[in-house]
């Protein structure tokens, strides 16, 4: 018997607001049925207050509202959020614990709101309309999207569905733990993928290049005054792009581990695509290149397969809106 996979829900078709709620920024659009973004504003987050920031979406809300109409609003929120799509259980830096944050918008847009995971809001805009396209413009069946910005982010589209898991936690492919004592990690843990894929890792071993005294360190040193603690990602990533062999020493060590990092995923999940997104991936094949080496050369079962292409994601910041508007529809 041929194994059927559940069908794609249908979605609705007409505009939706897209909300991407940050740290530091909340960035909302509205959204049409192509995924494109038709217009857009942004708020400041306050960070520590849960009814400010409601209070914020549904300003900017009403903004889009006075030009375009939309009839729902989707929400990308940087947390873990329950698997009804209601409330963020936890944001490591937000002050949600237990939010019931649809609940709260709902009652100041008087539209539905769908919550998601920022991270699988920007692998569902992936899937639909950017790095999960064939060449034919058609969506594949099984993606997997890794973001990595400050941490390390994941999104899985299974038969066409985005994986959720049974208490709406999945995907926090960064966590997975991947060394044995290895560096602690924000989440409790030691050892997790996040610690060695990220910006955060792409810094830390920057600062560390430097205090060893490492020749190769000295253009880089040079950018920074001297001091290691002024390093930043988009420095190193910078000086790398304009030839400096330290830099791109530096994002290549991070590229090995994403290879690495991405042969166990495929290992799990088998996807036609992964899709790097995040600001550390603006680096293209100086982080790439490395990572698809390594990927070839961690590949379980490698000589009877073929390992799936890496691509660099293509809605870029605004994948949070675009993903968040698109989910609210379904």
């Amino acid at each position: 018997m041929v194994e059927q996979r559940p069908e794609a829900p249908q979605r609705t078709t007409g505009n939706a607001v897209g909300v991407d709620i940050g740290g530091t920024k909340i960035a909302a659009g509205v959204v049409d049925h192509r995924g494109e973004i038709i217009a857009q504003t942004r708020r400041e987050t306050p960070a520590l207050h849960p009814a400010a920031i409601a209070d914020a979406v549904a300003d900017a809300v009403a903004e889009l509202e006075t030009t375009h109409a939309f009839a729902t609003v989707g929400v990308a929120a940087a947390g873990f959020v329950d698997a009804a799509r209601r409330s963020v259980v936890f944001a490591p830096n937000l002050a949600w614990r237990d939010e019931p944050l649809a609940d709260h918008l709902e009652s100041r847009v008087g539209r539905p709101v769908v919550v998601e995971n920022d991270a699988n809001a920007a692998a569902w805009a992936e899937y639909r309309f950017g790095g999960g396209l064939d060449e034919h413009g058609n969506a594949v069946d099984d993606l997997v999207m890794l973001t990595l910005g400050t941490g390390l982010g994941g999104g899985i589209v299974s038969g066409g569905l985005l994986q959720r898991g049974a208490n709406g936690a999945a995907a926090e492919l960064g966590h997975v733990r991947a060394v044995p004592g290895g560096r602690t990690c924000g989440c409790g843990n030691s050892g997790c993928w996040e610690q060695y894929v990220s910006g955060n890792a792409l810094v830390r071993d920057a600062r560390d290049l430097l205090r060893s005294g490492d020749p190769v360190g000295a253009v880089l040193l040079r950018e920074v005054g001297g001091d290691p603690e002024a390093v930043t990602g988009p420095v190193v990533t910078r000086l790398a792009q304009a030839g400096d062999p330290g830099c791109a020493r530096l994002l290549a060590d991070v590229g090995r581990w994403l290879g690495e990092a991405v042969a166990s995923f495929v290992a799990v999940l088998d996807p036609e695509v992964v899709v790097i997104g995040g600001g550390v991936s603006s680096a293209g094949d100086l982080l790439l290149a490395p990572a698809r080496v390594s990927l070839a050369e961690n590949l379980s079962g490698r000589s009877h397969r073929k390992p799936p292409p890496l691509r660099t994601a293509r809605r870029g910041n605004d994948a949070g809106i675009i993903g968040a508007a698109d989910l609210a529809r379904v």
